[in-house]
């Protein structure tokens, strides 16, 4: 990076983390600390929603998940519309009538202490474990561009968030996620339409398209139900809605966002407007993606996309090993570039015999391409086995550092850490306030005034800032991060919204049957898992509906 990318870099960062110190002194007490006062217009909730679940794994990963995989990874977010308006109808109005800090306070008013405790532990296991994944994937960056060791890089991104949230709380978070989700929109809009300036002269929006659906990488919608496939309409609609509702829903690093707002009517509209906006959001950054499968098809791809992991080989004994799989690389891209320039004329002419020859020329030298870099992976694990060997998360990295002009770097990266800032800050808030609220004033000190329990939040905070950054430093060993996240998300959040469905609508259930359903379906659902039963967003519905009858079977049991 130049001297005017730090410059950008540096700026913007700096600028984010002091407005929202500034727009938050005055915390006075937790409902200042963890709630903002419940102040916040429709749009601070919408934009806060929104700017959480954008984390720097969004900008990172997604585009490299399109690179690979394509458009279809957009079907997962087809239930979100339909969540946020059950959300809207049930979850907010009981909230904002209780006036609780957390979700999980409502269960022991509806159940009893133990379901409280369970789900919040729940909770916090699997938001402390996704937080530490957040942490590594902007420190990939700083690992990637200065040659940093990723475990004092893992040390130094989640420290840096860890200031602002302990000293500002909800209100900083809230306030800084406006000028991310800003930035984020500027930016990546940049980067697409860059993408495409970069192409070829002859090559246009339309024909970038055209390429990158004849190598299957437009593949937006599938019909096909099918319960192993990761991604189709069908696992979208079901599995993401049951997933998303549980997210936006129980989880309270976004329970807590949308609580601040200054009444149910802009609760409600914030969370419409993320249903209404993230879609469409999402559709354009795996867009990006696409295009830039579309660029490398016209020129040189790198054979493997983590450049210090090459660069490790270049430098070890297998280096001869490793040129000549370079050197055939180079041959197979020059033989692609060939096919990719049959194919557009052909499209050009309409002649769906070229069309086809070309089709099929192109995918027998992706084919070979990928055995190469299969070799090259295979190099790297001899090499050192505890190697980062999925370079998905690096796709976008590499090509914004080698391809896009200098002053756009530096707010691409600034995008990058600022989403992940914003994700990483309101989950740690959302940490505290469970550990705080939930266990400690619950459990284990009841009869604190208001200041210690703020005090307390604080170094709770701080605690679990320490426990992500320990967490983040084995993230390398989990591929992609964007599928990471949501795998670890559908381990718990399925029975975690069946306890809250439970609660709402199984009146006659009582606590007792709702904690041992609890713990049975997440034996299940981890079970089901292991044994690789079905696709992970199904685990969502799956955990859902193993609580509900669970607890309706034990329910009749107890009571005879």
């Amino acid at each position: 990076m130049s001297g005017l990318d730090w410059g950008i870099l540096i700026v913007t960062l700096a600028s984010i983390i002091f407005y929202g110190l500034y727009r938050s002194r005055g915390n006075r007490n937790m409902d200042d600390y963890l709630l903002a006062g419940q102040s916040l217009p429709w749009y601070h909730v919408c934009l806060s929603v929104m700017a959480t679940q954008a984390s720097a794994v969004t900008f990172l990963s997604a585009p490299g998940q399109g690179y690979a995989d394509g458009m279809r990874f957009v079907q997962f977010y087809f239930g979100l519309p339909l969540a946020m308006v059950v959300l809207s109808v049930t979850f907010v109005p009981i909230f904002h009538r209780l006036r609780v800090f957390t979700a999980y306070e409502y269960l022991e008013e509806r159940f009893d202490g133990r379901v409280r405790i369970l789900t919040s532990l729940l909770f916090l296991l699997q938001r402390g474990l996704s937080t530490g994944l957040s942490i590594y994937a902007p420190a990939i960056i700083l690992s990637t561009i200065l040659g940093w060791n990723i475990y004092w890089t893992n040390l130094i991104m989640g420290g840096l968030v860890l200031i602002y949230t302990v000293t500002g709380g909800t209100k900083a978070i809230s306030y800084t996620h406006i000028q991310q989700m800003l930035i984020v929109t500027l930016a990546m809009g940049l980067a697409g339409y860059m993408t495409v300036h970069l192409l070829p002269e002859r090559v246009g929006f339309t024909d970038a398209l055209k390429v990158a659906g004849k190598a299957g990488r437009m593949n937006l919608i599938d019909l096909k139900f099918d319960p192993n496939s990761r991604y189709n309409l069908w696992s979208g609609l079901i599995g993401g809605f049951f997933l998303q509702l549980s997210y936006f829903g129980t989880d309270q690093s976004q329970v807590g966002r949308y609580l601040t707002g200054h009444s149910v009517g802009q609760s409600r509209l914030g969370l419409l407007m993320n249903g209404l906006l993230k879609v469409p959001m999402q559709f354009l950054i795996l867009m990006v993606g696409v295009l830039v499968f579309s660029f490398y098809q016209f020129h040189e791809s790198p054979i493997f996309f983590n450049k210090q992991e090459t660069e490790k080989l270049k430098n070890s004994q297998y280096a001869t090993r490793y040129q000549l799989l370079e050197i055939r690389h180079q041959l197979l891209a020059k033989e692609r570039q060939k096919n990719v320039v049959m194919l557009e004329t052909a499209m050009d002419g309409d002649n769906e015999e070229a069309v086809a020859e070309a089709t099929k020329g192109l995918k027998e030298t992706d084919e070979a391409i990928k055995a190469v870099k299969t070799s090259v992976v295979d190099l790297i694990k001899e090499n050192n086995p505890a190697a980062d060997t999925s370079d998905v998360n690096y796709v976008f990295l590499r090509f914004v550092l080698d391809y896009l002009p200098h002053g756009l770097i530096g707010l691409l990266i600034a995008v990058i850490f600022s989403a992940s800032m914003g994700s990483i800050a309101a989950a740690y808030n959302s940490l505290a306030s469970t550990s705080i609220v939930d266990i400690y004033k619950r459990r284990m000190h009841t009869g604190g005034d208001d200041r210690h329990y703020l005090n307390a939040s604080k170094w709770a905070t701080v605690g679990w800032g320490i426990f992500c950054i320990i967490v983040a430093q084995f993230a390398n060993r989990f591929g992609s991060m964007i599928e990471a996240v949501n795998i670890l998300g559908s381990l718990f959040y399925g029975v975690i919204l069946g306890i809250f469905v439970v609660a709402f609508y199984m009146k006659s259930i009582g606590g007792k049957a709702t904690f041992w359903a609890a713990i049975i379906g997440e034996i299940l659902v981890v079970y089901c898992y292991l044994i690789d039963l079905t696709a992970f967003l199904w685990l969502n519905a799956i955990g859902c509906l193993l609580v509900m009858g669970f607890a309706w079977i034990l329910q009749r049991v107890f009571r005879s």
